[in-house]
């Protein structure tokens, strides 16, 4: 791969995974509730799954799903129901009487996992080896898979340091539950790409 070509897979890399979508929806709840310190598993489970997902669709899990219509349709079903879940999770996340935040941030594994039931995930892992190793030659896909590590911790800085930032805001029970409705709201938006196309 040459460098005006990884400079490319950058440029993608980095728009895909900075724009909105269930990772960044979740990362500032996460720094609105539980703060950076306490998001930093989660991002690095983020960060380090997402580029493990890409490898592996790179090297062979991508001609599965292609092939075989009923695995997509499973993991569509997987996918809604599990963040149906966590937006529910989300909305939850101050009781009636206080400020505390009940429940737990992700943990690395958990949000390493999420990867795989994440459409957006799915997606940008599919367009970026179709794109830069439509061969699927190892090297180039691990290139690839690179591209997106080199990225994947920055994009996950910025949206936990956004969510830090809006606590600083949110010190009233009622604007903390209103901004969880919203991150809720918005993850189960996500979702319509999913389930009205394709």
């Amino acid at each position: 791969m040459t460098i005006e070509i990884f400079a490319a897979l950058l440029t993608f890399a980095f728009v895909t995974a900075v724009t909105p979508g269930p990772n960044n929806v979740m990362l500032m709840a996460s720094g609105v509730n539980f703060g950076f310190r306490r998001t930093i598993p989660h991002m690095v489970g983020v960060a380090l799954g997402h580029a493990f997902m890409v490898f592996l669709v790179g090297i062979g899990l991508m001609g599965a799903f292609i092939g075989y219509p009923p695995l997509q349709m499973a993991l569509k079903v997987v996918s809604v129901l599990y963040m149906l879940w966590l937006a529910w999770k989300i909305a939850t996340a101050v009781p009636p009487s206080g400020t505390k935040v009940e429940g737990h941030p992700l943990t690395f594994l958990q949000a390493a996992a999420f990867q795989w039931v994440n459409p957006k995930a799915w997606i940008m892992s599919l367009a970026a080896v179709a794109i830069y190793a439509p061969d699927q030659q190892f090297t180039a896909v691990a290139w690839v898979a690179l591209g997106f590590l080199s990225v994947g911790w920055l994009t996950t800085v910025i949206w936990t340091a956004v969510g830090v930032s809006l606590r600083r805001l949110l010190t009233r029970p009622t604007w903390l539950r209103v901004f969880n409705y919203t991150m809720a709201v918005l993850l189960v938006a996500s979702l319509y790409p999913v389930v009205f196309q394709g």
